[in-house]
């Protein structure tokens, strides 16, 4: 029954047109083949690919899911994966030690790495403008380890599912905001990268979601440039000078990519940035009709991937830096404090503030910059909630149990594979204990969870809103 299913929906795949005028439009677009392009969007191949947590490293050989997998060659610690597993059922996602994640998507490692090579060392300020549902935002956070980043996201809901990810991810140095574009123009200069993967028509992911070939009109083409310019144009000024904008669209349409640059390069004093590529990767360089100016298209019939389009500008203007009194951080009483040193680790580097009348952990260093952007943006999330203290204790949040700065005096608990799915289902784990209070859930050395181990129970402290419903 269920390859019937599978070869129906095969069947359903190749019978699936594209509109005429979306092809037509493609012609004359370095690197576009009618055929091969038709053929492999009929062809029902799926991509999966998946990309490794460096704050959560195992070796490859208990990553069941990396088995017979291949190495993205953009990407470090990206891999395709021979089939799509259940992710669901793979504790290893829930404990984010990876992320789902499109490879055409992981070019933007190269950029890193050519235009800040010291990015695992540099002390950057970054900002993922348009981040849900984090998949570019966890990288970045990988990239850049000693650096500041700001991720916002308007939509409210996809802001949610954002700091969902990045809670999984585990690092403190992220701050999720939750704004339009035009709410930055009171940070002046104050970002050394900016990146925007602006909204678009989406014909890149044609392959992956056929509602988008209902959707793909000219108008909306049109459309989507124009929200792309305004994005842009109220964006600029928050780069510093010398800094750097990554640009990025799931779409092939030269209105939403090379005609942007030109936009750009006529309407702002910056220059485009040439980043090496292998010949052997597949990946088109393409240039604009009037500058010349490079972008980098991945088409899913060269290569293991979706469409996609990105490019690296440089401002060359001088900026105005922003200068403002920060908002003053929360400082702990001696209660909290004493608490708290029996829960984290390197409690010295921390910094303390108050959002929504919660204690959140952020790095000491970059304590002043958070006070700045909380003066001018709604903070949804910022480093890492510890949980709220009662009286003399603390009741851990799981955000604390995803992060690494949970101290190595907590008592861990480790499941195999049937209890660590039971746990994550939000039921109790059928083990004899050997401790009892609060103690982490681990499955393979990775935190779970929060389970508080009692006498004649266990209470699980898992996330309702994030339980496994699949059975």
């Amino acid at each position: 029954m269920l390859w019937a299913k599978r070869m129906l929906t095969l069947y359903l795949r190749k019978k699936v047109e594209l509109p005429t005028k979306f092809t037509q439009s493609l012609h004359g677009i370095v690197g576009f083949d009618e055929k091969s392009f038709l053929d492999i969007h009929q062809s029902g191949e799926q991509i999966t690919s998946i990309r490794l947590n460096p704050y959560k490293t195992l070796p490859h050989s208990e990553i069941e899911i990396l088995k017979n997998a291949v190495g993205i060659p953009w990407c470090e610690n990206g891999f395709y994966l021979p089939q799509r597993p259940s992710f669901t059922l793979d504790p290893l996602l829930h404990a984010g030690c990876y992320y789902v994640q499109e490879p055409s998507s992981m070019f933007l490692e190269q950029i890193v790495k050519f235009v800040l090579p010291d990015h695992k060392q540099g002390a950057y300020k970054l900002l993922d403008l348009c981040a849900a549902p984090g998949g570019k935002s966890t990288h970045l956070c990988a990239l850049f380890p000693e650096s500041l980043l700001v991720v916002n996201e308007v939509n409210k809901l996809r802001a949610s599912i954002l700091i969902e990810n990045l809670i999984k991810w585990g690092k403190e140095n992220t701050v999720v905001t939750n704004n339009d574009s035009s709410d930055f123009n009171s940070l002046p200069g104050f970002f050394d990268l900016i990146l925007v993967d602006a909204p678009c028509s989406g014909s890149g992911l044609f392959r992956k979601d056929e509602d988008a070939i209902e959707e793909w009109s000219v108008s909306n083409v049109e459309m989507c440039a124009k929200r792309q310019k305004k994005i842009l144009q109220e964006i600029w000024p928050c780069i510093k000078e010398d800094g750097y904008l990554i640009y990025s669209t799931c779409s092939y349409s030269k209105e939403e990519d090379e005609e942007i640059l030109d936009w750009i390069l006529d309407k702002f004093q910056c220059c485009i940035v040439d980043i090496p590529v292998e010949k052997n990767w597949g990946i088109v360089i393409s240039e604009s009709d009037k500058h010349k100016a490079k972008g980098y298209r991945f088409f899913p019939d060269h290569l293991k991937g979706e469409g996609f389009f990105i490019c690296c500008i440089k401002k060359t203007s001088p900026e105005s830096f922003y200068k403002s009194k920060a908002k003053k951080f929360f400082v702990p009483d001696r209660n909290q404090k004493t608490i708290l040193e029996d829960w984290i680790q390197k409690s010295d580097e921390l910094g303390f503030m108050l959002l929504k009348d919660q204690v959140h952990l952020v790095p000491e260093k970059w304590a002043f910059d958070i006070g700045l952007i909380s003066q001018t943006l709604y903070l949804k999330k910022a480093g890492i909630y510890p949980g709220s203290f009662v009286a003399k204790n603390l009741i851990p949040d799981h955000e604390l149990s995803m992060s690494n700065m949970v101290s190595s005096k907590i008592a861990k608990e480790s499941l195999e594979l049937p209890s660590a799915i039971n746990y994550l289902r939000k039921e109790t784990p059928e083990l004899q204990f050997t401790t009892t209070g609060w103690a982490l859930a681990q499955y393979k050395g990775m935190n779970l969870g929060w389970m508080k181990i009692l006498s004649n129970r266990v209470n699980n402290y898992y996330p309702k809103e994030w339980r496994i419903l699949k059975s």
